[in-house]
């Protein structure tokens, strides 16, 4: 039972880590970054498993973080109004081809990072962006100035 609390105890550390350390996906590593990644794992593993290295000792702790995981997953997709605070939101960056200076302060990014994004599909002047977006997955999102003129207008909705 104190297996199943310890891992219970790293999920939920690592959930708030993971919030707590901003929107990066794992290509956007640094290499030190993700020797730290590595090791934390380590670190957690001793720290589930103390001294105990039996294999049904493993199959609790990895279970344990597996129905956390999926539970979470479960709570996210069947109540809507929990997803924001288990998975985040989306934040635009860029507004009208001008990067959104505090929001990336609070999201901790760089404008070479949003740049390079950019770049890395297909667009190479900010100023070519309506919005952008990072998801709450790291990626980014970019709505071009000329796929919003291209667009079709929306349908008028009839009110009965």
């Amino acid at each position: 039972m104190e297996l199943i609390l310890r891992a219970t105890c790293i999920y939920f550390f690592l959930w708030l880590v993971a919030r707590g350390t901003g929107k990066r996906e794992l290509s956007e590593m640094t290499a030190f970054e993700l020797i730290l990644l590595v090791t934390m794992g380590d670190l957690i593993q001793q720290g589930v498993t103390q001294e105990d290295m039996s294999v049904t000792g493993a199959f609790l702790a990895v279970g344990t973080l597996a129905f956390w995981i999926l539970l979470f997953g479960y709570l996210g997709w069947k109540f809507p109004r929990l997803r924001p605070a288990i998975e985040g939101v989306p934040v635009v960056v860029v507004r009208d081809g001008k990067p959104l200076g505090e929001v990336m302060k609070v999201e901790r990014l760089t404008l070479d990072e949003l740049c390079e994004s950019a770049r890395n599909q297909g667009i190479v002047d900010l100023a070519e962006i309506k919005m952008g977006v990072l998801e709450p997955d790291g990626k980014f999102s970019f709505i071009r100035v000329r796929d919003v003129e291209d667009a079709p207008p929306a349908p008028e909705k009839h009110i009965a």
